[in-house]
């Protein structure tokens, strides 16, 4: 195995001024579980890793107003426990859960799942869907990001050598709006998305839309809202056609940023599925027939 030094941080500041020791090249380490893979196959690219898994600043969980902060070195097993995200961000619970094994699920992290930028990333989905902010410290001071430009393509990110992400932070959805993830892999178990999909949505006394969002993962290289599907659910009648018709829009939607792959044939068909099968799950609320 090829060799590196490391180094624990005392403090968020002294994370930031060991990062960006010159003449070294620092990488951050918060579960590892991403980098122990990696340095068992590959020779590392960096120099040093700094701990930063002791630092209070990256595991709060808290609620300001309407805004909730999350730290990027939440654990997925912490945050399922956290009473706060279940009541605010079920859908991000659930992909939490979803993770790979309880011992995987016990030293990930939020941050490190966003960082490492795989497509197929559980937590990407929940945060785009939610607007989540990531917040992002350098020795210049703190930068925001919108999670859906953090992640610029596959393992690519907009975190820069030096920088470490801190936390993230979103807005609390509004009064009754409902929200879902799901998974669909190739075991029940310790699997591997190959399609996911985050949903937010709401339907009024009508049976009217007035709410909806929608992020698959694992579809495109960048995981964003499919904006032109919920621009055909909101102010329509819920429907199985309205249904039908978004599930639909999501398949050209994915097709638009892909074109056709060895693989359109299978996801064509299964994100089709899944969009109407998340919306149905956060539409529907007994208000009418669907």
């Amino acid at each position: 195995m090829a060799r590196f030094d490391y180094v624990r941080a005392n403090s968020l500041h002294d994370a930031i001024q060991l990062l960006n020791d010159p003449g070294m090249v620092s990488k951050p380490l918060a579960g590892g579980t991403d980098i122990l893979v990696y340095i068992r196959q590959e020779e590392p690219w960096f120099d040093r890793l700094v701990d930063i898994s002791r630092l209070p600043e990256p595991i709060i969980v808290e609620r300001d107003g309407t805004q909730i902060y999350l730290g990027a070195g939440v654990t997925f097993a912490e945050a399922t426990r956290s009473e706060l995200l279940n009541q605010t961000a079920p859908l991000l619970v659930d992909a939490c859960r979803s993770v790979g094994s309880p011992q995987i699920r016990n030293l990930g992290t939020l941050g490190g799942n966003v960082i490492n930028a795989a497509p197929c990333a559980d937590s990407l989905p929940p945060l785009v869907c939610l607007d989540a902010v990531a917040h992002i410290r350098s020795p210049e001071g703190e930068r925001q990001v919108p999670v859906s430009q953090l992640v610029t393509g596959p393992n690519r990110s907009e975190v820069k050598a030096g920088e470490l992400l801190t936390h993230f932070s979103f807005a609390t959805p509004p009064a009754g709006v409902r929200s879902t993830f799901i998974k669909l892999g190739r075991r029940n178990a310790q699997s591997i998305a190959r399609l996911s999909m985050a949903a937010m949505g709401r339907t009024n006394a009508q049976n009217v839309v007035d709410f909806a969002r929608l992020t698959p993962g694992a579809a495109t290289p960048r995981t964003e809202r499919f904006r032109e599907v919920e621009a055909r659910l909101l102010d329509q009648q819920l429907t199985e056609e309205l249904l039908v018709a978004a599930g639909e829009q999501a398949t050209a939607t994915m097709l638009e940023v892909t074109g056709r792959r060895w693989s359109t044939e299978y996801k064509e068909l299964a994100i089709r599925a899944l969009a109407e099968r998340a919306l149905r799950r956060v539409l529907h609320n007994g208000h009418g027939a669907c």
